[in-house]
C-alpha cells in the first residue's frame, strides 16, 4: 500500500503503531487504504497528507493513553492536535484533521465538508460495514485486507468501545455508543425521546 512517507506522515503512523493493539491499527491503515480508494473514483481533489493523518489517527481516542473526559471522537481529535502542534504542523490542516476525527461517526455531516475529511469517514465506514464495500472493487479490497488482516476486528473493536463507555458513561448518549452500551450492556442510557418526555416543562 503507498502513503505519503513526508516526516510527519511516519511520525503518525508510529504514534498509532505504537500506542494501537494489532487489530486496531490494521483498521486505521485499511480505512486510509479504503479512503484513498474511495477518493480515486471520485477524482476527488484532496491533500495526501492530511487524508493519511486523519485516517491514521481517527481512533486514539479508544486508546487508554489517550482517553479523557468527552466523547473518544473528540479526545482522539485532541490528542491528534496536540501531537501535531507539538510538531510543528500549520493550523489550517491540524483543523482539519481535528474535524475529520471528531466527525467520523457523525453520520452525513462529514459528507459535505472538505474532500479529505469526507474520505476518512468513508474509509473507515467501508470497514465497519457503515458503507458498502462494494464502493471498491474486490481485488483492491483483498490486497488490502492481505497487507493489513482484519485479526479478530469486529469483537475486538466492539469491546473496546464498551471499555471506554463503561468508564465514561456520560458521553454515550444520542451517539454510536448507545447502541453499544445496549449490546454489551455495559450501562443505561436515556433515549432522545425520554430525555424529551422528562424535560422540565408542561409541555
Amino acid at each position: 500500500m503507498q502513503f505519503p512517507d513526508t516526516t510527519i506522515c511516519v511520525a503518525s503512523m508510529e504514534l498509532a503503531r505504537d500506542h494501537s493493539p494489532a487489530y486496531l491499527f490494521n483498521h486505521v491503515m485499511r480505512s486510509y487504504a479504503f479512503g484513498q480508494a474511495a477518493g480515486a473514483l471520485q477524482n476527488a481533489v484532496y491533500d495526501p497528507e492530511v487524508l493519511f493523518i486523519g485516517s491514521v489517527l481517527h481512533d486514539l481516542g479508544l486508546v487508554d493513553q489517550f482517553v479523557r473526559e468527552d466523547r473518544f471522537e473528540i479526545d482522539g481529535a485532541d490528542a491528534a492536535a496536540v501531537f501535531l502542534s507539538r510538531h510543528g504542523y500549520p493550523d489550517r490542516k491540524i483543523a482539519l484533521i481535528w474535524d475529520a476525527i471528531a466527525l467520523h461517526t457523525t453520520f452525513a455531516v462529514p459528507q459535505r465538508k472538505a474532500p479529505e475529511i469526507a474520505l476518512v469517514q468513508l474509509g473507515a465506514g467501508i470497514d465497519i460495514g457503515a458503507v458498502p464495500r462494494a464502493l471498491i472493487s474486490t481485488e483492491v479490497v483483498e490486497m488490502i485486507l492481505a497487507e493489513y488482516p482484519r485479526l479478530g476486528f469486529k469483537q475486538a473493536f466492539l469491546d473496546a468501545m464498551a471499555a471506554v463507555i463503561r468508564r465514561k458513561p456520560h458521553t454515550g448518549a444520542f451517539n454510536l455508543m448507545s447502541d453499544v452500551a445496549r449490546e454489551k450492556a455495559c450501562c443505561s442510557m436515556p433515549s432522545f425521546c425520554e430525555v424529551v418526555h422528562h424535560a422540565e416543562f408542561t409541555e
